[in-house]
């Protein structure tokens, strides 16, 4: 005969409960370096192995958010200001790559829109969100800071200063990886 007590409930419980946290925890990226693919507009592929050895900043937006015109500026100054830091800064626009897709945006439209609020880095292309989700992004605009192992550095930056104020968002994560 089986006999399930209080004790085997909760244990049982804690046990699943334990299992799942670690599930979750672990789809973050949280522990170990992040590792991806994500092409260009340009047609390029940036990789995670090719960018250890460098601080790379990522930039998630998409080009129908305001936020995310906001956010570009914010980019601008932190490429200039950190560059010759040996700081790597991209954008990367969120948007379907799939002309059948809402809000999708063509690489032609993306090259456009950066011209247009003249973003001068590289714009990548997570049309579904993988690699966002794989470092910890829930919202958008968000940046993601990785350092010379290609590990997430600090918490996600989720949104905006109100006074758009990106660089001060940032300048304290990277100043202690640099």
């Amino acid at each position: 005969m089986f006999l399930i007590n209080r004790k085997s409930i909760v244990a049982v419980f804690l046990l699943t409960l334990l299992c799942f946290s670690a599930i979750a925890f672990g789809q973050k990226g949280a522990s170990g370096p992040a590792e991806f693919s994500l092409r260009s507009i340009d047609g390029q592929t940036v990789t995670s192995q090719s960018l250890r050895g460098e601080v790379v900043v990522l930039a998630f937006g998409a080009s129908w958010l305001p936020l995310s015109r906001t956010q570009l500026q914010g980019v601008k100054k932190l490429a200039d200001q950190y560059s010759d830091r040996g700081v790597v800064v991209y954008w990367v626009s969120t948007e379907p790559d799939n002309p059948k897709a809402k809000n999708y945006a063509s690489d032609e439209q993306l090259r456009t829109f950066a011209k247009k609020y003249g973003l001068d880095v590289t714009v990548l292309r997570d049309p579904d969100m993988a690699v966002a989700k794989k470092l910890g992004v829930t919202e958008l605009p968000s940046v993601v800071i990785l350092d010379k192992q290609g590990n997430v550095a600090g918490e996600v930056i989720k949104g905006l200063d109100p006074d758009g104020n990106l660089m001060g968002q940032l300048a304290e994560q990277l100043n202690k990886i640099l």
